[in-house]
């Protein structure tokens, strides 16, 4: 693992507790410095910032200073009221601890179109690490990682080589006893869906893909052993992987507005494209 992340400190950001333990081989290997950037509380307003404060004490990792900062709520309305300075000011407390820790390799939440608080934590990873790589004059390396699509997901097509961890009977295992022990919701969610008994929001987006469903199914928790790191591109559009379709996070969202769970729906191009644009702007101004 030395040659994959040479000498230099590593952080891994994500939007939700819960996240970090679909990398737990790595960051057993690793030790990264964990940034969550909400409490996980979701609309049952349940924290889950607790679980994951115990699963990184048990393993030695150390926390970020951005650690359950806002609840979902917190982080929708902002979008929703393009509230953008809110994240401007995440982006350059991240290229701040980035530069003060050494850090020389980030990971974090994919965009994938799921949830748009994952791809919010995406946009601003991407701004921060090129704030700090601009400012200590070397790049900072950056990579994602699926969190609803297979670990493995894309990794046939990438661009540029996928670090790729295959986990051994004795990391697998104690990989899903964590997640069994501290986040046994997520966990129950995940089996039930691979054994085709769940109806959440999870199963509704897999089943926006039917290929993909049935090799989740085929593969079951198995396909867990394998963590892999994808290196990322800028590019002009940060929100490209979601902009050919609706995001699933606005279909989901109109349907919890005509229950009455949500008053608005978050959507790409009303929200999401004006704050990439806006994180773009601001890492212009300041790099």
């Amino acid at each position: 693992m030395s040659t994959i992340f040479p000498d230099s400190p590593a952080a891994l950001i994500v939007a939700h507790p819960g996240h970090e333990i679909r990398l737990h081989g790595w960051l057993e290997l690793v030790r990264p410095r964990v940034f969550v950037l909400t409490d996980g509380s979701g609309r049952a307003s349940r924290s889950r910032l607790g679980a994951t404060t115990a699963y990184l004490s048990e393993y030695g990792v150390e926390r970020g200073g951005i650690y359950g900062r806002f609840t979902d709520r917190e982080v929708y309305l902002a979008l929703l009221a393009r509230d953008f300075p809110v994240f401007l000011r995440l982006a350059d407390e991240l290229a701040d601890g980035f530069l003060r820790d050494g850090i020389g390799h980030v990971s974090g939440d994919a965009t994938e179109g799921y949830n748009s608080t994952h791809d919010v934590c995406r946009l601003l990873i991407d701004a921060a690490v090129e704030m700090a790589s601009k400012a200590r004059g070397r790049t900072i390396r950056n990579f994602d990682f699926p969190i609803v699509n297979r670990p493995d997901y894309c990794v046939a097509g990438a661009a540029l080589p996928v670090l790729r961890l295959e986990l051994d009977g004795d990391q697998f295992q104690r990989k899903l006893s964590s997640a069994r022990k501290y986040y046994p919701e997520l966990t129950a969610e995940v089996e039930n869906t691979y054994a085709g008994g769940a109806a959440g929001a999870l199963d509704d987006y897999l089943a926006r893909d039917e290929a993909e469903r049935r090799e989740h199914a085929r593969a079951g928790l198995d396909m867990f052993r394998i963590e892999c790191l994808r290196p990322v591109v800028a590019t002009d559009d940060e929100c490209a992987a979601v902009s050919s379709r609706p995001p699933f996070y606005e279909t989901h969202a109109e349907r919890l507005v005509a229950a009455g769970h949500y008053e608005q729906v978050i959507r790409y191009r009303e929200h999401l494209l004006p704050l990439s644009a806006a994180l773009r702007e601001h890492v212009e101004r300041h790099v």
